[in-house]
């Protein structure tokens, strides 16, 4: 959970912010506005083009080519050669798209395939001679970092081991504080593996040795583990189906290790095919997936954690952690999504701030990890009114449970969701939203609707400054809900800002009072 820290820099008078100044005018900021990355891994060749809210940005484009580079490379120690053909084609394209996209030279990495494979020199000259891009070809240790930094930005607090398989390899990275420790790699990528003789017993007994290495080398005290990788992601989306969770949003989806060796006993018994289908897995991803269970069956085992997470950002996202001074790696991601979201999208910027101040005497001192959730929600409150107001409810709700948000977890994206629909809706009967709900507590939810309640109130009541018209006061212990009006807030009180005040007075379970 990201923690709420002290501003890094104190603005004056008004403009101070527990999460810092806005960065959107930051000269380093506006730097990375655009930045494009391509990563040249075994299985597929990627360009990625991160746009946006500065901490927490938002992927402009995104295209991947499943080249196959690292094909048989254990076999015949070269690359494939349909895969050469197909990732120049790819890089061709890429570095023509960066050319008509404006955005300067793209940073682009090579990992397993290209270091290792003997005729890897050749094709990284022909790739530079022939795209005019300059290609960095890394070695494990180097992409174990950038994978945990990657990571890192839409994870600030995580602390654990980052796992990040690929088509020949696979890498491991202590994540703690915030930096980078103890790492390794491995040839435990699928590819690799489909080259074994002697069938699964000299398969298993291959990972079993190798992931005792890898134990020695980077230790076993780890409560979590972070998953990084498309065999990963697909086993997870797997996991989703055999649970039928409601969520279908792979960042930041949690399994316990127990219902985990569940699923990949599950998926040893059925029709792969069967389940590509009803997954939308490509059959290139569902290929390597048995091979990749078999792996994650024993780093489960050898590490012993209590929670396995899933992390959609890996090397990719690592190279534009890369590029980011430390002030803004330690912003909060989701709170500068916001920020950037209401600065774009609301009607009244700023005013998502001005509304989080005026309602903040209901909650009363917050946790952290509450606090950042609530200035979200007062920040996002207003994003959608494009929308039909008939679907704006449901809007909010698709909106946060599904946006490329990170620094959240699902359940903290559900309780979002649910105040972000009572800022529209007083009522969620009926609504599509409930299947999700048993993902919260019935305490979580109301805590929730209380929050849409205020946020719908406060938002109408008055357009410029709800705290210039009026003071709310909240006791629990005598179950009173006080709204205390100044001159200006006694005209702009009519018939239905009291409707909706009372409104979330009922949902205080409290008595309205007006003074």
């Amino acid at each position: 959970m990201t923690k709420n820290k002290a501003p890094l820099e104190l603005a004056d008078g008004d403009d101070w912010d527990p999460f810092g100044q806005p960065l959107f005018d930051d000269p380093s900021v506006r730097a990375l506005s655009r930045v494009g990355v391509v990563d040249i891994g075994s299985n597929s060749i990627r360009m990625v083009v991160f746009d946006g809210a500065a901490r927490s940005p938002a992927y402009f484009f995104n295209e991947k080519v499943m080249a196959g580079l690292g094909q048989g490379l254990a076999e015949t120690g070269r690359l494939n050669p349909e895969g050469r053909a197909r990732g120049l084609v790819a890089l061709k394209r890429f570095a023509a798209l960066a050319e008509g996209m404006d955005i300067g030279p793209l940073t682009c990495v090579a990992t397993a395939a290209m270091r290792d494979a003997e005729d890897g020199p050749e094709y990284h000259a022909q790739i530079e001679k022939e795209t005019g891009l300059k290609v960095h070809v890394i070695d494990g240790i180097e992409e174990a970092r950038l994978s945990a930094q990657g990571v890192l930005l839409g994870w600030p607090e995580a602390e654990g081991l980052v796992c990040d398989i690929g088509g020949n390899s696979m890498e491991l990275a202590e994540i703690r504080a915030g930096k980078v420790w103890r790492r390794a790699t491995s040839q435990l990528g699928p590819f690799r593996l489909q080259q074994i003789e002697g069938g699964k017993k000299a398969v298993t007994a291959h990972i079993q040795a190798t992931m005792a290495e890898l134990a020695a080398q980077v230790g076993t005290d780890h409560e979590r583990i972070y998953l990084v990788g498309g065999s990963w992601r697909a086993i997870a989306r797997l996991d989703m189906e055999r649970r039928g969770y409601p969520l279908l949003v792979l960042h930041e989806y949690r399994m316990d290790p127990e219902g985990l060796v569940e699923t990949i006993d599950w998926i040893a018994k059925s029709d792969n095919e069967k389940l590509r289908a009803k997954t939308g897995t490509s059959s290139a991803r569902m290929e390597l997936v048995p091979l990749a269970t078999q792996v994650l069956r024993e780093l489960i085992e050898t590490f012993q954690p209590k929670e396995i997470d899933v992390s959609a950002y890996g090397i990719r996202e690592g190279l534009l952690y890369e590029q980011m001074p430390e002030r803004l790696r330690r912003r909060d991601p989701l709170v500068e999504a916001a920020r950037h979201t209401e600065r774009v999208m609301s009607r009244m910027p700023g005013f998502g701030k001005k509304l989080h101040a005026f309602i903040e005497p209901i909650f009363g001192p917050l946790p952290p990890e509450k606090f950042r959730l609530v200035r979200a929600a007062c920040l996002l409150h207003d994003t959608t009114w494009r929308t039909h107001p008939d679907y704006r409810a449901e809007a909010c709700f698709e909106n946060v449970t599904r946006a490329n948000y990170s620094a959240m977890s699902h359940a903290e994206r559900i309780w979002l969701g649910v105040a972000l629909l009572h800022r529209y809706k007083n009522s969620r009967n009926g609504s599509r939203l409930e299947p999700f709900l048993p993902l919260l507590s019935d305490e979580d939810i109301q805590e929730a609707e209380v929050l849409g309640k205020a946020m719908r109130f406060g938002s109408m009541f008055a357009t410029h400054s709800p705290g210039d018209a009026g003071e709310l006061q909240y006791s629990a212990k005598k179950g009173v809900l006080e709204l205390k009006l100044t001159k200006r807030g006694t005209a702009l009180f009519g018939e239905v800002a009291e409707a909706r005040f009372r409104s979330l007075a009922n949902a205080l379970k409290a008595e309205a009072k007006i003074s």
